[in-house]
């Protein structure tokens, strides 16, 4: 007669506590923790190197306020960058937007009517651009980083033409004060990017729009198959992020009270940055708006660092692109562990799955 063969329970070694927290780690949750803390040893380096002047409320609140414009246009990048698109032409939406809601024509009919009437224009203009990128790269079939370098030509060129090259100044007295407000102690400006932001993580997470975001990014033939229309999904994508640059171009206007073809200068880089350090990968299909929030509060807080301490641009410059390096590096290895642990290994044969008890591996039973 055979004796009957008993397994041990199964027990919980390192190897197995290991690909958990690999898993954390890669996951949303385990990057956003590794952001604040980044953020918050930044922090840490500001108040040692600077003390009182970086802690300050009014620092913070200079920071906050600092960081607004680009995480307004950060939000709209991660959506198309998450599609697996690109979009190189924010800045000069951006300065597109702030000349044309500031022309003589349209304060006038805003001083008929409304200083809505610039807000609306500057909107409108940023979704026509929008939509214009998306519609060469979905329809048109050109790659995205080309058809957005040839707007950020071509609109940059346009608000210079528009402008005449010369500053135009916001007259509206009414818009400027609702813009320069303070609600509850935080200035509008802020407010506004923390509305946008959370419009765009609910949009994201909780709407058929974000889970098709990521359907297309991650596989836009395996999308297709499932009935998603890619191509206008992704001349939407392109408007969204034409409507944050007019929203990014308000602000601006009454950051500064003028509307200029200057107006957006590298803020494609800031943005892409930011959403590269918050953990959206440039290949599409993976992403999270907290995570692009702190990539921009980091790169804002940084050169607000190397401000306090009068350090020069030119350092700011080496240390942003080396963080984006070091980002991107990191993306690397992490997708190539989750593809590895995803890979099929060679099982032995066991007896749960066909071969009898007790067999040694390799050894055909009789």
């Amino acid at each position: 007669m055979s004796t009957p063969t008993t397994q041990a329970p199964p027990t919980t070694s390192t190897a197995t506590r290991r690909p958990a927290a690999a898993g954390f780690l890669s996951g949303p949750a385990g990057r956003n923790a590794g952001l604040v803390i980044a953020l918050l040893i930044l922090c840490v380096v500001g108040i040692a190197t600077a003390g009182d002047r970086f802690a300050s409320t009014d620092n913070l609140l200079t920071i906050l306020r600092l960081a607004a414009v680009t995480g307004v246009v950060s939000v709209g990048m991660t959506f198309v960058i998450i599609g697996g698109g690109i979009d190189l032409s924010v800045g000069a939406l951006v300065a597109l937007s702030s000349v044309w809601a500031t022309t003589l024509a349209t304060q006038a009919l805003a001083a008929d009517v409304h200083w809505v009437v610039m807000v609306g224009t500057a909107l409108l203009v940023g979704a026509v651009a929008g939509l214009v990128n998306g519609v060469v790269i979905a329809y048109g079939k050109l790659v995205a980083f080309i058809a957005t370098l040839a707007m950020l030509a071509a609109a940059r060129g346009l608000a210079e033409i528009i402008a005449n090259r010369r500053t135009q100044i916001v007259q509206d007295q009414d818009f400027l004060r609702f813009f320069s407000g303070s609600p509850l102690g935080v200035p509008t400006l802020v407010w506004m990017f923390a509305v946008v932001a959370a419009l765009g993580w609910v949009l994201l997470n909780r709407t058929t729009f974000g889970r098709r975001t990521f359907a297309v990014g991650g596989n836009a033939e395996a999308a297709r198959l499932a009935g998603i229309r890619v191509q206008r999904h992704t001349v939407a994508l392109y408007v969204l992020s034409g409507v944050t640059c007019g929203i990014a171009a308000v602000m601006l206007m009454a950051r500064t009270t003028t509307g200029s073809s200057t107006h957006g200068t590298l803020l494609e880089l800031d943005a892409i940055a930011a959403v590269v350090i918050g953990g959206t990968l440039l290949v599409g299909g993976r992403g999270t708006i907290v995570g692009t929030v702190l990539g921009v509060l980091i790169f804002t807080s940084l050169s607000n660092v190397f401000t306090l301490n009068n350090l020069s641009s030119s350092a700011q410059a080496v240390a942003k692109g080396v963080i984006i390096v070091a980002a991107v590096l990191l993306q690397q290895r992490v997708a190539a562990g989750r593809r590895q642990r995803r890979s099929p290994r060679a099982v032995p044969p066991t007896a749960a799955e066909g071969a009898p008890a007790g067999a040694s591996p390799g050894v055909p039973a009789p």
